[in-house]
């Protein structure tokens, strides 16, 4: 069945990637949502959100994290007031899977900036002591035959990894040692593969059982999880979630199990989905080809929802 088809419409809040200050500040600054959840964000934070933001080196600090949230949400709020938006499913894929929580109803907006804040630090913590030499590679033209290929060599010699994301069905992502990446690339590269980018600390490996232990204990039990209003579909297996404590279990596992958007992509096709909405700053869910391919794709990102809008007469 063509997307056409499919009357159905879902929101999709990306997986965080790089974002800077300067791409997003006058959204920040200006957008009536944002602005409002900025506010309450500083004031569950107990400092100034774009501030910090504005001055930090990392694109995944504390504050970037938080920032990304924020973007996300009002986006999303920002769709249903003026594009008229009332989807029927939420995904969110890695980070989004926070703003999914909230936008669903799950989860409360100032408990979801004070949880980010938090999961920040543990996740700093823990990876400045465990793991220090795991990373986590993308990369795509590379089907899963030579995938297998390349992981046969890897058992060959010894080496431990982990597949963390199924993006398409040429695309992935993978941990393994930091000193192993180069001899990843140029064995991609000889295949006909394209290395992407390398994301560190690591993501999605049953590896960081620890981790996510330890933020069940310190942060997740704090936090209350209502059922959703809209349902959301878990990023690790498709399933459809319509309870708060399947919300909660998806949050958790996310620290433990890989990301299989085609799986997310199914549900959609299954249940009547045709147009996705992307709500947040994009760079791969949205424009993957398992997402173009089978959906008509809505960008709902700071700079769209900043140009000025014909208003019916």
């Amino acid at each position: 069945m063509k997307a056409e088809d499919r009357p159905g419409t879902a929101i999709i809040f990306p997986g965080m990637g790089p974002s800077q200050f300067a791409d997003v500040a006058k959204f920040m600054l200006l957008n009536p949502f944002a602005r409002k959840l900025v506010a309450t964000a500083g004031k569950t934070l107990g400092y100034d959100l774009l501030a910090r933001y504005r001055a930090s080196e990392s694109d995944y600090s504390e504050y970037a994290q938080v920032a990304f949230l924020v973007n996300c949400v009002a986006l999303a709020q920002w769709a249903e007031a003026e594009l008229d938006t009332r989807p029927e499913l939420i995904a969110g894929p890695s980070f989004g899977s926070k703003a999914a929580a909230v936008h669903s109803g799950s989860l409360d907006f100032a408990e979801a900036v004070w949880a980010t804040a938090q999961l920040a630090r543990c996740e700093d913590e823990y990876f400045a002591v465990e793991h220090r030499d795991i990373v986590t590679h993308s990369f795509t033209r590379t089907p899963q035959a030579r995938l297998a290929e390349v992981l046969a060599e890897l058992d060959e010699q010894g080496e431990w990894y982990d597949i963390s994301c199924y993006i398409d069905e040429d695309f992935y992502m993978l941990s393994l040692r930091e000193g192993r990446v180069d001899w990843l690339q140029a064995r991609l590269r000889a295949m006909g593969g394209l290395p992407l980018y390398t994301m560190n600390p690591p993501m999605h490996s049953a590896a960081f059982g620890a981790l996510r232990d330890r933020v069940e204990a310190e942060v997740v039990d704090r936090l209350t999880f209502a059922d959703p209003v809209l349902p959301i579909v878990a990023d690790q297996d498709g399933s459809v979630l319509t309870t708060g404590a399947g919300v909660r279990t998806m949050i958790l596992d996310g620290y433990v199990k890989p990301v299989r958007w085609p799986a997310v992509v199914e549900t959609f096709q299954r249940l009547g989905i045709g147009t996705v909405r992307v709500c947040g700053p994009d760079g791969l869910f949205g424009r993957v080809g398992a997402t173009t391919r089978n959906f008509e794709v809505v960008p709902v990102n700071p700079r769209s929802a900043m140009q000025p809008r014909r208003r019916a007469a």
